[in-house]
């Protein structure tokens, strides 16, 4: 997508709240990857995800600076709860802050730790998760969050087209594009749910629990 038509969809849609607006400069200036945050367009779009889907538990793997936690938890209904696991430790001094010091603290549980291993440990059901964490074990973090979704539940799973990298010959000895692959080839044959990836910013994989 061209800047020229990205800055015209930034114009006509929601805008993106001042907080959050200040959190993304603050992971662009001082985290690497900080393109990795999800950003105005993505989490608009998340936030009326959960105000369509009304979850009340969220599960979110990756939660990097706390972007993407705080856009869902926004969407939140009275009494919603979302838990949000980084497996990266160094990550906790930047993002644990922003998301206390944020208008929706009371509605995230923001967990250092593997949530393949201590996701299902919780012993929550939950509504939704938002998958956004290491690209080499999407698959295995879907078979361990699958179980713990209610039927009829979503899983959203970002960086589903990973820039392209997907279908380019180039890239076919990257460990991450290879674990996006497996994903995308598991999760097409996976008779369990239902699935359609959107072609939106880096790709966004919706799938629904049968």
């Amino acid at each position: 997508m061209s800047f020229e038509l990205n800055d015209y969809l930034l114009q006509h849609i929601d805008p993106e709240p001042e907080y959050l607006h200040r959190l993304w400069r603050a992971t662009n200036i001082r985290l690497l990857h900080g393109r990795m945050a999800s950003g105005h367009l993505q989490g608009r779009l998340l936030k009326m995800l959960v105000q369509m889907l009304r979850p009340q538990r969220i599960l979110e793997v990756g939660t990097f600076s706390g972007y993407s936690a705080l856009c869902m938890a926004e969407g939140l209904e009275e009494g919603g709860r979302i838990y949000t696991f980084e497996i990266n430790d160094e990550q906790e001094d930047f993002t644990r802050p922003w998301i206390e010091q944020s208008p929706y603290a009371d509605r995230i549980e923001f967990i250092i730790g593997d949530a393949i291993i201590e996701a299902p440990r919780l012993g929550i059901t939950f509504d939704m998760a938002f998958v956004d964490g290491d690209k080499r074990t999407y698959v295995e973090t879907y078979e361990a969050l699958l179980p713990i979704i209610r039927p009829g539940g979503i899983i959203i799973a970002d960086n589903t087209l990973w820039d392209g990298h997907v279908t380019d010959p180039a890239y076919d000895r990257d460990r991450q594009t290879q674990g996006i692959r497996r994903f995308n080839d598991h999760i097409a044959h996976d008779e369990r749910v239902s699935r359609v990836i959107l072609p939106l910013r880096d790709g966004l994989t919706l799938i629904r629990k049968n």
